[in-house]
C-alpha cells in the first residue's frame, strides 16, 4: 500500500465505528481508493451510511496520531500490516472477524510459520507449569512457532519453553505494543521482541482493558492451527480461547489432570465437548501432521514421562514409598506426616532431598507436588 494510502487507512482506521467491514465497503463505495474518502463531499459521506462525528473526524483527521504510528512503523523490526497487505497471514484471515490490522515488533517472519496456541490458567500449579515449558520446548524444536498471550501462568512457561526451540514464538497483546502488560512481563516482552514477535490489533496508547483480552484471544487461535490448554479453570479464559479456535474451525487439545485440582476442571470440560486429550507433545504433532503441510523434525531428546524418575536419582526404599503416598496432587507435610508415619523432621529432611534431586516441586499453601 502506497504512503498516502495507508495513512488515509489509518485515519480511517481510527475512527470509532469504523471497522473492517466497513473499510472494505467504504473503498468499494468510493471507486476502491481510501484516498477518494477524503475528497467527497459530507452529503456523499453521509449517503455512505456515515454518522455526523465519523465526518467530522474524516474532515478533520487526528493527524498527531497518524503520524505518531507511521514514525513507529518506520523503526527498525516494526510493523503495521493492513487487511489485504500480502503479509497479512493467512490463516488469521480465513476467520470471520479478524482485525483490519496488526501492529508488529519483531520477526515478522514468524507469521508464515506453522503456529499452535498454548494457552492457561495464569495461577497456574508447578506441574502446569513445567508441562507448558516442556510442550512448548518439544513443539518448537519441531519447527511449530508457538503463539500465546504473554499472561502470567501458563502463557509465560510456554513462551520461555519456545525460545529454546527452532520454532521460537509470538505474543498477542491486549495492549498497544508500547504498554507492556503485566508489568512483570517486560523482560519477557524484550525477550520475545528480540527473538520472535509481538502481535496486536490494538493501537500505540492502548492500555489494558477488561474487554480487550477476549478479542486478543480470537488472534491467537485464529493464527493458530490448534489451540492446547494445558491447565483452566471452569471459568477462564483459556477456554473462551479454544471455543473460539474451534468456531474458528480449529483443533483442540487439552491436558487432563487431577480430578481433585480445580485448575483442570476447564480442561476436562473441553475434553468432554470435543477437544482431544493430549498427553505428549509428539502425539499433537502426528495428529495434525496434514494441517502443518509438512513433516517436523523431532527433537534430539524425547521428553521424559513423569511416572519414572530421573534415571540418575537412586532413591531407597524409604523415600520411594514417600513418593508413592504423594501421588501428584498437592500435598501439605502434615498429610504426609500423618500417612507415612514418620515424624516431621524426617519428612522435612526427605521432601528437602526430593525437591533439590527435582523429584517434587513445592507449591502454594505449603504443600507439595511430585514432578
Amino acid at each position: 500500500m502506497q504512503r498516502d494510502q495507508f495513512a488515509n487507512f489509518l485515519r480511517l482506521f481510527h475512527i470509532f465505528g469504523i471497522g473492517r467491514v466497513s473499510l472494505i465497503d467504504l473503498r468499494k463505495k468510493f471507486g476502491g481508493d481510501f484516498n477518494q474518502i477524503f475528497n467527497v463531499t459530507r452529503h456523499d459521506l453521509k449517503a455512505a451510511g456515515l454518522n455526523a462525528s465519523q465526518i467530522d473526524q474524516i474532515k478533520s483527521p487526528n493527524e498527531a496520531q497518524v503520524e505518531a504510528e507511521i514514525a513507529w512503523a518506520n523503526e527498525p523490526d516494526n510493523h503495521i500490516i493492513c487487511f489485504d497487505d500480502d503479509a497479512y497471514p493467512a490463516l488469521l484471515k480465513q476467520t470471520t472477524n479478524y482485525p483490519a490490522l496488526l501492529y508488529c515488533s519483531g520477526n515478522i517472519d514468524l507469521l508464515t510459520n506453522p503456529q499452535i496456541a498454548i494457552v492457561g490458567s495464569r495461577n497456574c500449579t508447578p506441574g502446569g507449569a513445567k508441562t507448558a515449558h516442556d510442550f512448548a520446548a518439544y513443539l518448537s524444536n519441531a519447527g511449530i512457532t508457538i503463539t500465546s498471550g504473554m499472561a502470567i501462568g501458563i502463557d509465560t512457561h510456554a513462551h520461555v519453553g519456545a525460545m529454546t526451540g527452532i520454532g521460537k514464538t509470538i505474543a498477542v497483546t491486549g495492549t498497544g505494543l508500547d504498554k507492556i502488560y503485566p508489568a512483570k512481563n517486560r523482560q519477557l516482552a524484550y525477550d520475545i521482541h528480540s527473538d520472535g514477535l509481538l502481535v496486536t490489533e490494538f493501537p500505540l496508547g492502548t492500555s489494558p482493558r477488561s474487554n480487550n483480552f477476549p478479542r486478543r484471544n480470537r488472534i491467537i487461535s485464529g493464527l493458530s492451527v490448534a489451540t492446547l490448554v494445558v491447565e483452566a479453570a471452569r471459568r477462564s479464559g483459556s477456554l473462551i480461547t479454544a471455543h473460539q479456535a474451534a468456531e474458528q474451525g480449529r483443533e483442540v487439545f487439552a491436558i487432563p489432570g487431577s480430578i481433585h485440582n480445580p485448575q483442570v476442571r476447564g480442561c476436562h470440560q473441553l475434553i468432554k465437548e470435543g477437544a482431544r486429550l493430549a498427553d505428549t507433545a509428539a502425539d499433537i504433532i502426528e495428529d495434525l501432521s496434514s494441517l502443518l503441510g509438512y513433516i517436523a523434525n523431532l527433537p534430539i531428546t524425547q521428553q521424559s514421562s513423569p511416572d519414572n524418575p530421573k534415571d540418575s536419582v537412586k532413591l531407597d526404599e524409604s523415600y520411594s514409598k514417600l513418593l508413592e503416598q504423594m501421588g501428584y496432587d498437592p500435598i501439605s507435610k502434615d498429610l504426609l506426616v500423618e500417612r507415612s508415619g514418620l515424624t516431621i523432621d524426617k519428612v522435612s529432611s526427605m521432601l528437602l532431598l526430593l525437591e533439590l534431586d527435582e523429584l517434587i516441586q513445592s507449591a502454594p499453601g505449603g504443600h507439595f507436588v511430585r514432578m
